[in-house]
């Protein structure tokens, strides 16, 4: 018998619907998310066929649970949120949200609808490694930007001149600073001798001179808070900088792990063989894109999942061009940034680029035109397995020869 399941993920638990190809409910039940709900699921389902014949739709491509089926053997076919709500009046009248509703929904689209889907394929172990690396670096990233603002901000209300005294506040000089000298109390003796000292100490890159590093910190508008308060927000300085400095050294050191685990992968070395990808900037693309090959049915495809082509509606006379906003969000960050840091290493993707501002296109959207170029390359550099090379660029070397 052919039969489709519907799986709703959740937190604690999960409602799975099983029906047949006519569309009538074999089972119904709920499985808690602990190793015996898990053995449970897989076990009742084995009983309605076996797993290479189970297709089974979930909402979310990845997880514990999405492991658990595929490593079980069942096919299992991600369907995006958006169509499950797009559905939901297909079925009831009013479009309320239900746990076993979209289990029952996911099982019928599956059942009506599955040709248009793809099955999960899962990415091999080393990519599934480097996308977890990636992501949780992006997250860090992010977390550090968001503690620097924090203390930049506590540092205005109270002492300025410490804020702009170098160019990076999460920088290891300025953090190094900020722990030794957190109030404008502990720097009143601060002289030129030992800011010499601490700024020879610290490797400072020498763009101003000693003097002038002191000028700029006195010459700061001064402080109108209590000196209980002020010696309060210096801790909070102190603990924030101590903070930042453990998070940029694991950044930095998370940051060594992923460009050796790029330079490993063939997908990786593809992706660095483009002007200025970088290892990081190479690492986030490689990490989105994976390995497996027919996971894009097209450039087309790729091109909306990575948020670099627009979404164009259009009715009769009327016709509209918007922004993309459903798509991998991290991959188009990827892919607009090794696009904008390219123009400055290539000439065709600088030319590519120009055009596109002279039309009228602001930056961001200039890069996202020249980032939907490099993909075509980028496509068929990653389908045929081979680096990106200018001289087999048609593009680039004519632009070459008559430059």
């Amino acid at each position: 018998m052919t039969i489709f399941v519907g799986l709703d993920w959740g937190g604690s638990s999960h409602a799975v619907c099983v029906v047949d190809a006519a569309g009538k409910v074999l089972d119904h039940f709920v499985v808690a998310h602990d190793r015996d709900g898990l053995a449970d699921l897989v076990a009742r389902l084995r009983r309605h066929g076996p797993p290479g014949e189970t297709p089974i739709a979930i909402e979310r491509p990845s997880g514990l649970l999405v492991d658990a089926l595929v490593d079980a053997g069942f096919v299992v076919t991600p369907v995006h949120p958006n169509v499950v709500k797009a559905c939901r009046p297909r079925y009831r009248a009013v479009a309320a949200k239900s746990d076993p509703g979209d289990a029952y929904i996911l099982a019928d689209i599956l059942r009506t609808d599955g040709h248009r889907l793809t099955p999960l394929r899962p990415q091999s172990d080393a990519i599934k490694a480097l996308r977890a690396l990636v992501r949780g670096r992006d997250d860090l990233v992010a977390t550090r930007l968001v503690l620097a603002n924090q203390l930049r901000a506590l540092l205005e209300s109270f002492w300025p001149g410490a804020a702009g005294l170098f160019a990076d506040i999460a920088s290891p000089i300025a953090l190094a600073f900020l722990q030794r000298y957190p109030t404008p109390e502990s720097a009143n003796r601060l002289g030129e001798k030992r800011m010499a000292a601490f700024l020879a100490q610290n490797q400072y890159c020498g763009r101003r001179s000693v003097a002038d590093v002191l000028a700029r910190l006195r010459a700061a508008p001064a402080t109108m808070a209590a000196e209980a308060e002020a010696d309060a927000k210096g801790e909070l300085v102190r603990a924030i900088a101590a903070t930042l400095e453990s998070l940029v050294s694991q950044i930095g050191k998370l940051s060594s792990r992923i460009e050796h685990a790029v330079a490993e992968l063939p997908e990786g070395k593809i992706v660095m063989s483009f002007p200025r990808a970088g290892k990081i900037c190479a690492a986030q693309i490689t990490a989105e894109l994976g390995d497996v090959r027919d996971r894009f049915q097209s450039q087309e495809h790729l091109a909306a999942e990575a948020g670099v082509a627009p979404v164009t509606y259009q009715s009769g006379k009327s016709r509209a061009v918007t922004w993309r906003w459903a798509c991998n969000k991290r991959l188009r960050a990827a892919l607009t940034c090794f696009a904008d840091n390219s123009r400055h290493a290539s000439p065709w993707a600088a030319k590519l680029y120009q055009d596109a501002r002279k039309r009228g296109c602001r930056h961001p959207h200039a890069v996202r035109i020249l980032a939907r170029a490099w993909l075509r390359i980028l496509w068929r550099a990653w389908q045929d397995g081979t680096s990106y090379d200018p001289n087999k660029h048609p593009a680039a070397s004519l632009l070459l020869t008559t430059g």
